[in-house]
């Protein structure tokens, strides 16, 4: 195994057992260490990193930020550091947890340039803004919100997110390994979409300006509730 491989396996552990005294104090109102086990992998202040997988945290809906957390607690996301670190700690301190990092706002980086085809690329975006009704397959933005930044409150955003983290997303709705709540939405897209769908979307995702705003918009009156969000950060 490389060793850049068995440094990543062993930081979360590091991680985990140094944190166990800040998480065994909910009532501690300094949240830097109490979510110091989230930004080790996920970032300063969960903005996230280099690394090309760990997605960012800082300014996703409350809401969903909370559902994610108590989906891996509960067994419903299954990702072996994230089920133990999360396996004890109460839905208040998940709350705590999730409303500190809604609450952070900071500049996302400028996109990388893309290498993937034109059409590639054209598939992507009609299937974001548009779907296939041919194939019962909603508009991203129908769910997500025209800008793509998410909707309160717990719908996340699309943008920013590294593409291998967006692509394994979608492949765990399309192979059943990720589960939300119900009404689960994204799992019945998910069933729906095929490879080159995936690469389509996650190609013209990846080569998208986040906006200066990138604040989820409101919640507009009669629309999916919270529960059908599932894919953005964890």
């Amino acid at each position: 195994m490389p060793s850049h491989t068995l440094r990543l396996i062993a930081l979360p552990v590091a991680i985990f057992c140094a944190a166990g005294s800040a998480f065994a104090q909910p009532s501690q109102p300094d949240m830097e260490p109490r979510v110091a086990a989230c930004t080790a992998c996920h970032g300063k202040e969960g903005r996230a990193t280099k690394s090309g997988y760990f997605p960012r945290l800082a300014g996703k809906p409350a809401g969903y930020l909370f559902e994610q957390l108590r989906n891996f607690r509960d067994g419903r996301r299954q990702q072996i550091y994230m089920n133990g670190l999360l396996a004890n700690l109460s839905d208040a301190y998940l709350r705590d947890m999730a409303e500190y990092f809604a609450g952070l706002d900071f500049p996302y980086p400028p996109p990388e340039p893309s290498s993937a085809p034109g059409e590639q690329l054209a598939r992507g975006k009609s299937l974001i803004f548009h779907g296939d009704p041919s194939r019962e397959i909603p508009a991203c933005a129908s769910c997500h919100g025209e800008a793509l930044t998410g909707v309160q409150p717990g719908i996340p955003s699309l943008l920013g997110l590294p593409r291998v983290y967006v692509a394994a997303q979608l492949g765990a709705w399309v192979a059943g390994q990720r589960r939300a709540m119900a009404p689960d939405c994204m799992a019945d897209v998910g069933r729906k979409l095929t490879r080159e769908d995936i690469h389509a979307v996650v190609s013209w995702l990846e080569v998208q300006p986040v906006p200066q705003d990138s604040r989820p918009a409101p919640s507009p009156p009669g629309k999916l509730p919270a529960p059908c969000s599932a894919m953005g950060g964890h």
